[in-house]
């Protein structure tokens, strides 16, 4: 056997070069060079190692798989060097290696991945996790395992699952460390969360350095603690944030797949170790179970057996990964033979020129297949341990997951899953694959966990700081209205509604808040709150109160707590008390509205008459009587005592209307004139904020107020005509001046002041409505939790009724409101009513109508009785003074006129044809019929 090793050897050995020269092989050798670097003492690199051993025999062992060419496999101990795992890469490209497994660390891969751009070999690492090393940069780099870019996707969904806002990133200070961090940083910033503080550790870190990096972490804010480091370091990490109390309630410690390895590696560890990771979080690559992942578990314990001093160790994802790395690239190999793939290698010309060196530089040659088997790789679609394998146009596995593990006791428990496809679920998978992706948040679910502390209870995420630093609490120093905050001169005291507020809130809070008001403005002035805001967002200070209120421009810049108070934009202007005089009857309608009703009511008389003249002898009579007629009767209506009857259908149809109008109009008259009588009313020149749009006239606003730009940029008022005043007072002097006198014609600004201004000053009031809708709120820095928290003190505030008796205590005025005033702007208007005037006038006209065509018809029937032979009135002008006469006629007079002529025509020719008396008498009786049937429809209108 030993003999039959050494011929391949020998053959294998003049078969290739290594010195450099261009040597082609057969199509399918014997045996392909392939090299791997590991760590051996690592934990990761311990179970790698056993876990390639294994795959390379199995695939040596199948002649299916290769068709007869077994792997040459050669695996050097970098010994958690980076330069040793450069220096044995090297060595590598000395002997003609088609492939390396490896390297393990992140680190070594970044310089080794030059090389191997260079020599065109390919590195397959299932360890190196760092999600920069990217196919760009690296081509010949391809990672077998889940990048941590999907790692801290899911950690950052994790966060903001449980509506944490800032985290504190603990991390080893390499590539490895520092590319993962930023990863997270970018997937946090997509959910609205941030990396708050950045811890950075040495590589080979000891107790008394992990101590001074976790001091400087207990005295931030944030207790969300994300610590992205190796197997290795991990567990003193945790193990010195023990000792500090940092593992208590109110913590929250989310490892990366470091801590999963090691207790999958070591499933025997001490209840003492175990303890120190109580309520952590951490990742597990997730692999789907198969037949094939349950027959290398179960060989492991054998695989492993005598493989380290301390005995059998587990099986990690990272041995499945490795395992899966062996197949993968053996079927890659596979795939470049069948495709006429030659294992040759040529100088690198560049190289060359360094020949002659001690470091034997030349020796590395140009694998020429490297680009044919790197493409194989690409394109390999299998079924491994680790489940289906196949990589996606960036090169990454398809469906990348991870499983979220939740440590207690003295073992852990499985809470959920992450997948790149779904997000945060209880189910498998595999199992939501065949589903539509849905990443609402009302389907993002985790077990309950159980948190350092042993508490259920979800950690708010943060807590202030043990450094002593108080909050700084910037506060305006207003000169003018100070009852709403004001500071007690001489010392560092604030009062007033908005601090009173503030500290009943604060008060409310299940934790302690160390602050300190600071005052902002230079006491001369009302400071401008918009300042104040911006101030905050720069971290001079830690939050604002005082009567900031919410406008977009601000909420760009800070986080509002709820409302305390509504208060919109107002405008006051200097009003005058109208007295009553002689005609203040007249008041309730405005001219136009008098004019419309005086002529609808001798319309609607008119049109009854026109409908009544012919059938009803109240309407008829000599020319000036039926004048006043229709003028009593349409005037009358108004008190609904009109004395005369209406018969026609159409009639009363329109009277029946119009007296539903006239009911509305006198509702309304009656309403508006009473008021007008009994409450003092008060007449301005302004009449609301679009009398000031239109005008050119002054405008004041206080000093400071977001009022000024709402006015310029919103409404377009020009600045030139803005005054900024700063009190109560200049309020009042500018206002009493008026705009021809150095004053202005109103002040703009918000209602909480001008309630305050109006307590004692009746002589100006509020006119119109309040056009803007806002409130005030204490500002904090973005995505503050504080801010959450207050809102909600505000709002319990609200509900037990102490909001209000502040509101009471500070701002309430009873000895002049402008509360029950009227304002000219209050008569009725003919729009209000023009619904009703359109309907009577429609009914009337319809009546109208519906009369002349009916009329029209009759007068057809008996125009010949209406103008006998030899009349000489055929004419258009005598036709129309016939109809007109005809309308005017009775209605009983023509009726029996038509029957005098029907008579006479009947005796005529009755005498003519000799009849008999019994004949004529019968067709007599006919003609009568006839002539009654004839004017029935008269009679119905």
């Amino acid at each position: 056997m030993n003999m039959l090793w050494l011929l391949v050897l020998i053959v294998f050995y003049h078969g290739t070069s290594s010195n450099g020269a261009v040597t082609n092989v057969s199509n399918r050798p014997y045996v392909v060079n392939v090299g791997a670097i590991l760590s051996r003492g690592s934990i990761i690199g311990k179970v790698a190692k056993v876990a390639i051993e294994a795959a390379v025999e199995d695939v040596n062992s199948d002649p299916g798989v290769l068709s007869g060419t077994r792997i040459n496999l050669t695996m050097l101990d970098s010994n958690f060097s980076g330069f040793l795992g450069i220096v044995e890469a090297l060595q590598f490209m000395e002997k003609d290696t088609v492939a390396i497994i490896g390297p393990q660390l992140s680190v070594t891969a970044h310089v080794i991945s030059h090389i191997a751009n260079e020599l065109q070999v390919p590195l397959l690492s299932y360890s190196a996790t760092d999600p920069t090393l990217s196919s760009l940069q690296f081509p010949f780099f391809v990672r077998t395992a889940q990048s941590d870019l999907f790692q801290m996707a899911a950690i950052a969904e994790i966060v903001d699952y449980y509506g944490w806002k800032e985290v504190i990133a603990v991390y080893v200070d390499d590539d490895h460390g520092r590319n993962g961090i930023a990863a997270l940083g970018d997937k946090l910033a997509e959910r609205r969360c941030k990396i708050s503080f950045k811890a950075p550790m040495p590589v080979e870190v000891n107790r008394d350095q992990i101590t001074d990096v976790l001091v400087k972490v207990a005295l931030s804010e944030s207790r969300i603690i994300v610590l992205h480091t190796y197997a290795g370091s991990g567990p003193d990490v945790i193990k010195v944030a023990e000792s500090l109390g940092m593992m208590g309630a109110g913590y929250v410690w989310i490892a990366t797949n470091w801590l999963s390895t090691n207790l999958d590696t070591n499933p025997q560890l001490t209840s003492d170790a175990t303890e120190n990771f109580e309520g952590v979080i951490t990742l597990r690559m997730y692999t789907p179970d198969s037949e094939l992942k349950r027959k290398f578990v179960s060989r492991w314990s054998n695989l492993s057996s005598g493989k380290s001093i301390n005995g059998t160790f587990g099986l990690s994802t990272y041995g499945l990964y490795a395992y899966d790395t062996v197949w993968l690239l053996a079927h890659a190999i596979d795939a470049f033979f069948n495709q006429g793939g030659i294992i040759s290698f040529s100088n690198d010309s560049r190289l060359t020129e360094l020949k002659g060196g001690s470091m034997n530089l030349d020796a590395m040659s140009i694998f020429n297949g490297g680009n044919l088997l790197l493409k194989n790789i690409l394109q390999v679609n299998m079924t491994g341990v680790t489940g289906s394998i196949s990589f996606t146009s960036d090169r990454n596995f398809i469906h990348p997951a991870f499983e979220v593990i939740n440590v207690i006791g003295v073992g852990y428990r499985r809470i959920g899953y992450w997948s790149n496809y779904s997000g945060l679920s209880v189910l498998p998978p595999e199992t939501l694959y065949t589903k539509p992706p849905n990443r609402s948040s009302a389907n993002q679910r985790l077990s309950s966990m159980i948190w350092p502390g042993q508490t259920t209870d979800r950690p708010r995420g943060w807590a202030f700081p043990n450094n002593g630093r108080q909050l700084r609490i910037g506060v305006p120093k207003r000169v003018s209205y100070l009852e709403i905050v004001s500071q007690v001169e001489g010392t560092d005291i604030f009062k007033g509604y908005c601090i009173d507020v503030f500290t009943a809130a604060v008060n409310l809070l299940p934790y302690a808040v160390p602050y300190k008001l600071v005052p902002f403005g230079d006491g001369r002035n009302n400071p401008s709150d918009t300042e104040l805001v911006h101030l905050v967002t720069t971290g001079v200070y830690d939050a604002a109160i005082g009567d900031i209120a919410i406008i977009t421009n601000r909420t760009r810049m800070v986080d509002f707590t709820q409302p305390y108070i509504e208060s919109g934009l107002v405008v006051v202007a200097p009003v005058r008390k109208s007295n009553s005089s002689a005609w203040a009857f007249l008041r309730p309608f405005t001219p136009r509205m008098w004019c419309v009703t005086a002529i609808f009511f001798l319309i609607v008389g008119l049109v009854v008459w026109i409908l009544e003249h012919r059938i009803n002898d109240d309407f008829r009579g000599p020319p000036k009587k039926q004048v006043v007629t229709v003028l009593w009767f349409s005037l009358s209506t108004l008190f609904f005592s009109h004395k005369q009857n209406t018969i026609s259908t159409l009639g009363r149809l329109v009277l029946i209307i119009w007296l539903f109008v006239v009911l509305i109009i006198n509702s309304s008259y009656t309403a508006s004139l009473t008021s007008i009588l009994t409450v003092q009313q008060l007449s301005s020149t302004v009449k609301g904020i679009e009398t000031l749009i239109s005008s050119n006239d002054p405008i004041g606003h206080q000093r400071g107020s977001f009022a000024r730009n709402y006015l310029v940029e919103e409404l377009g008022i020009h600045e030139s005509r803005l005054i900024p005043l700063n009190s109560p007072e200049e309020y009042a002097r500018a206002l009493k001046d008026g705009p021809h006198g150095g004053g202005v014609a109103a002040v703009v600004d918000e209602r909480a002041y001008v309630d305050l201004f109006l307590s004692t000053r009746c002589e100006f009031s509020i006119i119109g409505q309040q056009f803007t809708k806002a409130g005030w709120g204490f500002a904090f820095p973005r995505d503050s939790p504080l801010a959450v928290d207050m809102s909600t003190a505000i709002l319990r505030l609200s509900e037990n009724g102490d909001l209000q008796r502040m509101h009471d205590k500070w701002l309430a005025r009873s000895a002049c409101t402008p509360q029950g005033t009227k304002f000219e702007v209050d008569r009725l208007q003919l729009k209000s009513f023009w619904g009703l005037f359109v309907t009577c006038g429609f009914a009337c006209l319809l009546a109208l109508c519906i009369y002349f065509i009916l009329m029209l018809r009759q007068f057809s029937r008996h125009s010949d009785e209406l103008e006998p032979s030899g009349s000489g009135r055929s004419s258009a002008s005598g036709r129309v003074q016939t109809f007109l006469t005809f309308i005017d006629e009775k209605e009983e007079d023509v009726k029996s006129r038509s029957k005098r002529r029907q008579m006479e025509k009947a005796s005529i020719r009755g005498t003519g044809e000799d009849e008999s008396t019994h004949s004529y008498s019968s067709k007599r009786r006919h003609m009568e019929a006839n002539s009654s049937n004839s004017l029935d429809v008269s009679n119905e209108v």
